[in-house]
């Protein structure tokens, strides 16, 4: 294996990885087409919005990765910011992708008959973006939507999403344009506009990415709320994103690149990836607990759904996989440090979350329309996981070979990050 030692030395994006991502998203496309050929248009846009907003939120944590290293001046974490400003540098391609999925979704109708009865809903939000809900008199007026159409309505519903990736997109590029103008002119002039710049960023996503969460995921269930919602989407984006940045970090490693990176950083990786997923766990029991507690109709309809015998072993593997398992293997300090561990728990962490992202989307979209056990889990899942994997891969390493160095090279902390220990 060849070490690339210099500061200077670009990253190469070929070779199997690119040739393997690009199979990867050739998968993909032919899954989306065959689900729509097959009869599969419900599942398939299920599967879209799972993997439009997960690649969307693990972009989203590289920018709130980034800021938070630049607000809270740490010093570890300089000689790996790379990796997240490509992650930022994506977020406006997957914040494309995320918007189209949902316009589409919105748009594109089918009939649905019940009880006799017959009316045209689109395949995503069909809970308030059906027409026929609206109407006094129909049969399935709806006085409760109707009453939360000011804020649910097409018009600002996109507004908002667009807005809120914009904003975020905005914020990534800053970051990026503003490390690579300290690459050239060193000083603390282009430091200075990061920290403000994240700190600004930190508190702007803190107040927004809730409602985000709210908009695309808990609208499917228009009735139901929580207010805990938007926080424990937080917490998934965080635990994934820091799980995908690690796999990057340990690949380009093996790779020969980014010599300088440690055992020390990856143990700061693993470390924030152990601590988040018990926050996660924290905020998904509370949210279960207090709604379980209280056994209110219509707080009580989101989990009962998600005990149905469809899908409940996906619900308790949900907490098993995300918090029994970072909480069995990466409690020990050697865990953390060892880098054949943390893959296998990084790997297990965004599959994991997969599985929680589709306990958000898929009783909401595939359960209305197929109500048998072995349908939960299809083909179109996978095939439609690995076409984002891929397009994820060959976006985030072709970003990376645009980076002149791997390596913020006039970081003021870069040489505590060089010499970073623990």
């Amino acid at each position: 294996m060849k070490t690339h030692n210099s500061f200077d030395e670009q990253y190469q994006f070929t070779g199997k990885v690119k040739t393997w991502s690009l199979i990867a998203i050739a998968i993909g496309v032919i899954t989306i087409i065959a689900g729509f050929l097959t009869g599969h248009e419900q599942r398939t846009f299920s599967n879209l919005l799972l993997m439009g907003y997960y690649f969307t939120c693990v972009c989203a944590a590289g920018v709130m990765f980034c800021a938070i290293q630049y607000a809270a001046q740490a010093g570890w974490s300089a000689s790996i910011l790379r990796v997240p400003q490509a992650f930022g540098k994506v977020l406006p391609i997957a914040g494309l992708i995320l918007v189209i999925i949902v316009v589409a979704g919105l748009n594109i109708t089918h009939t649905v008959v019940d009880g006799g009865t017959s009316h045209i809903e689109p395949y995503l939000y069909a809970r308030w973006a059906t027409h026929d809900l609206h109407i006094k008199g129909s049969s399935i007026y709806d006085a409760v939507i109707v009453g939360k159409e000011g804020f649910l309505n097409q018009p600002f519903f996109l507004i908002r999403i667009i807005v809120f990736l914009a904003g975020y997109s905005l914020f990534g590029w800053l970051l990026y344009k503003y490390s690579s103008s300290e690459d050239e002119v060193g000083g603390m002039k282009f430091y200075n506009k990061s920290f403000l710049v994240s700190c600004v960023f930190l508190v702007i996503f803190g107040f927004t990415v809730p409602i985000f969460a709210f908009d695309t995921i808990m609208s499917l269930e228009a009735r139901w709320f929580s207010t805990m919602f938007g926080w424990y989407n937080l917490a998934a984006l965080w635990v994934s994103g820091l799980s995908v940045m690690t796999l990057v970090i340990i690949y380009l490693r093996k790779a020969g690149y980014l010599p300088w990176v440690t055992e020390d950083h990856l143990h700061n990786m693993g470390l924030f990836m152990f601590a988040f997923s018990v926050f996660w766990t924290y905020l998904w029991f509370a949210q279960f607990l207090l709604t379980y507690y209280a056994n209110i109709p219509e707080e009580s309809a989101y989990f009962y759904r998600r005990w149905e015998p469809d899908f409940m072993v996906w619900f308790w593997l949900n907490i098993v996989i995300n918090f029994g398992a970072p909480l069995l293997i990466l409690m020990s300090r050697d865990s953390k440090r060892y880098v054949g561990t943390l893959k296998t728990m990084c790997i297990i962490l965004i599959g994991g979350h997969w599985l929680d992202y589709f306990q958000m989307i898929a009783p909401n979209t595939i359960a209305p329309h197929e109500h048998w056990y072995w349908k939960v889990i299809s083909w179109v899942e996978p095939g439609v996981f690995i076409g984002f994997a891929g397009l994820f891969t060959f976006l985030v390493l072709t970003a990376l070979s645009k980076f002149k160095s791997l390596i913020p090279k006039k970081h003021p902390f870069l040489q505590e990050s060089l010499h970073h220990h623990i």
